[in-house]
């Protein structure tokens, strides 16, 4: 592969030859109308909307049918820690859908996949509203969680596609608002809908919310994938010119079989997954997904057991960390940018990847603080009040992480940031799936008090990691090269 751009360097290196010296290169001309980085902002924006309403309506299925665990439970003759297991099938194969449609995309294209695989999410709900066993309602909330996956999985990195490093985080800050503010609004909305309409309008509902966003998607969802459009437009050279092949290249061509090709993207997630900053910052990501998992699935408890709350009155609880959420990406995220370019300024013009991670301090922070916060607060029966205080500071520092996180893993491998993504994902989302599933029974044993806190200590221990990747982070990639 030819042109690797020097930002990505020297966390991977790329061992493919270059054999194509006395080709004509097929590439993107100044201002070229195909170029996704030269597109009009409105025709990137519109992509950002398709894309992150993917991103937000996944997360919102999670979660959206949390307010109604015990009237599902109810209604199909099962104990309410099975039902539970209905969010740990969906959340552990949006983890592991990634690793699969990830490299996916990286071989044949972004827009195919999300169009595919997010009709077939739509056409899962349906039949996952009129489920006769819990069984069925398993397996097909496992099955929607694969193939919901697909926004997570190429959302970061169809933003790479599009925008330059200097202009990423603002818009990457909204994208992110998906998976973390889903969870949030999902039941908000479930909440409603549970109280006033039953369990199985939440499906019948996410059915209509997903055929709208899929619709949008077959009319303004456009390629992104540079290499992608490069290769139709050098098989259309191919065509015209009657050549057989040999007479083009371009940039990001893999000349190898389909199926050898396959099996190496295929591979690279876990590849990527392997090398330490990568492992230490996913264990990050599924802190705070278990976390939140743990809590959301917990909150009609909580709420309706220490405070007498409603159904509805639950559900208004989750604008505490949704909230946060918003304040994060409107005031904070956009200070990520403005970071990156006073460092990359102060560091003769050459940006790293390690000048991402300097505002993750502030989430750092206010994770295992908001924690402890709310630990005690529900322990010892303080006004409500502070306990939803406690979990908007939670939003704003979960915000922060994930969003430095992820810009670190998108400047760290620009072209493969799909797959560095993906590797970050499964880790999130297996500890974030199966944690919860214990939670129940950690906090009926310990209390909220240590229980909670038990999350708390955690993000203590983690709390330094982004302070140590920034100091040491570029020994640490020189010295654990990555071979894609």
């Amino acid at each position: 592969m030819r042109g690797l751009n020097d930002e990505r360097s020297p966390l991977l290196r790329n061992n493919r030859g270059d054999d194509a010296n006395d080709q004509e290169e097929v590439k993107f001309d100044k201002n070229d109308p195909e170029n996704p980085r030269a597109w009009r902002r409105r025709e990137k924006l519109a992509n950002v909307f398709v894309i992150s309403s993917m991103a937000i309506i996944s997360p919102l299925a999670s979660s959206m049918f949390s307010p109604g665990i015990q009237q599902i439970a109810d209604s199909l003759g099962t104990q309410t820690d099975v039902v539970i297991g209905a969010a740990t099938g969906f959340v552990v194969m949006t983890g592991v859908g990634p690793l699969i449609l990830a490299p996916l995309s990286e071989t044949f294209g972004r827009r195919k996949l999300y169009l595919s695989c997010f009709a077939i999410f739509t056409l899962l709900q349906l039949p996952t509203a009129y489920s006769p066993n819990i069984a069925t309602l398993l397996a097909l909330r496992t099955a929607a969680g694969f193939f919901g996956s697909v926004g997570l999985a190429n959302g970061g990195g169809s933003l790479s596609d599009m925008f330059v490093p200097e202009e990423r985080a603002g818009v990457f800050g909204w994208y992110l608002l998906g998976p973390l503010l889903g969870p949030t609004l999902g039941p908000l909305l479930g909440g409603v809908i549970v109280q006033r309409l039953g369990w199985r309008w939440i499906f019948i509902a996410l059915t209509i919310f997903c055929g709208i966003n899929t619709t949008f998607g077959f009319f303004f969802l456009r390629e992104t994938y540079a290499p992608a459009i490069l290769a139709a437009r050098k098989r259309a050279r191919e065509k015209a010119d009657g050549s057989t092949g040999t007479m083009y290249w371009y940039e990001g061509e893999d000349a190898r079989s389909l199926p050898t090709k396959l099996g190496h993207s295929l591979l690279r997630p876990l590849r990527i997954l392997v090398q330490p900053i990568v492992m230490i910052m996913a264990l990050y990501q599924a802190l705070i997904f278990s976390t939140t998992y743990s809590l959301y699935t917990n909150f009609q408890e909580i709420y309706s057991g220490e405070y007498g709350f409603t159904t509805e009155q639950v559900g208004l609880m989750y604008l505490g960390p949704g909230v946060g959420c918003l304040v994060a990406v409107r005031l904070l995220v956009p200070q990520i940018d403005a970071v990156f370019k006073k460092l990359t300024a102060r560091n003769g013009g050459v940006p790293k990847p390690e000048y991402r991670l300097p505002l993750a301090n502030i989430g750092a922070v206010l994770v295992p603080v908001s924690l402890f916060c709310f630990a005690w607060t529900v322990q010892f029966r303080v006004h409500w009040a502070a306990t939803v205080a406690s979990t908007f500071f939670y939003g704003v520092g979960q915000v922060m992480i994930l969003n430095a996180v992820q810009n670190y893993y998108i400047d760290s491998f620009e072209k493969f940031a799909a797959s560095a993504i993906a590797a970050g994902a499964v880790f999130r989302a297996v500890i974030g799936g199966l944690v919860p599933l214990f939670a129940p029974q950690l906090f009926k044993s310990v209390g909220y008090g240590w229980g909670v806190s038990v999350f708390a200590f955690v993000g203590v221990a983690l709390a330094p990691a982004p302070s140590v990747f920034y100091r040491y982070g570029e020994t640490i990639r020189r010295r654990f090269t990555v071979e894609l």
